[in-house]
């Protein structure tokens, strides 16, 4: 069987969690009402602290881009990313993806964000397989609707356990980077956990179960404001 080198985006692949970015550009850019940015900055907090229901979330964000077209969102979205966050890719992030890409092992971004932004850093690296949260698109439009589960948490694993057994990966012989206290279910299928920039819970599960913790930095450096 094959192997894979399963990797989280958000402060990990890269140095930044680009939910905070893009809320940040939202307000910018008048977006957001301040209730939402509320809203949005609770969540993160959730998220931090592995305490976030996502589905649950995620059901009342999409709600407000219910019928809204998707090509103009991925528009908007590369833009920002290029000028916004691809600085923030970390440098070491391309040497782990290029050394499991000259073992042959199987690529995959492993991330609870949608395909707006996945699928930008899944191009730059040169990353085959994105697993991600999917929303639902009707005739183009968004219909205010993400499969469930989404993947997060435990939901990572089943979309993991899913592409492994479509691809024929041993996910007990595989890779998993992350930084985030809410995959500790997938860092704990996989053979080898690799956690990085850890938020503080993970910092101390792995002290704990003895699993490597690295610091990954930007490669660039950030736009002036």
């Amino acid at each position: 069987m094959g192997v894979g080198a399963f990797f989280d985006i958000d402060n990990t692949v890269l140095e930044v969690n680009s939910g905070t970015k893009w809320i940040g550009y939202q307000w910018k850019t008048r977006q957001l009402s301040a209730w939402q940015l509320g809203q949005a900055l609770l969540w993160l907090a959730q998220y931090r602290f592995g305490l976030l229901d996502y589905d649950a979330m995620a059901r009342k964000v999409l709600l407000r881009y219910r019928g809204d077209a998707v090509a103009p969102i991925y528009d908007e979205v590369a833009t920002w990313f290029e000028r916004e966050v691809r600085w923030a890719i970390c440098s070491q992030a391309r040497e782990a993806i290029e050394s499991h890409r000259a073992q042959g092992h199987t690529l995959v971004l492993l991330t609870s964000a949608t395909p707006f932004l996945a699928k930008p850093v899944a191009e730059i690296l040169d990353v085959p397989h994105v697993l991600c949260t999917k929303l639902e698109v009707e005739d183009g439009k968004l219909t205010g609707k993400h499969f469930e589960p989404a993947c997060y948490g435990a939901g990572k694993v089943l979309h993991a356990e899913a592409l492994a057994a479509e691809h024929g990966l041993d996910l007990d012989a595989s890779h998993f980077y992350t930084d985030s206290i809410s995959d500790l279910p997938m860092l704990e299928r996989v053979g080898h956990a690799h956690v990085i920039n850890p938020d503080p819970r993970l910092g101390r599960e792995a002290a704990s179960r003895g699993w490597p913790v690295s610091t990954w930095t930007a490669e660039g450096t950030p736009p002036k404001e």
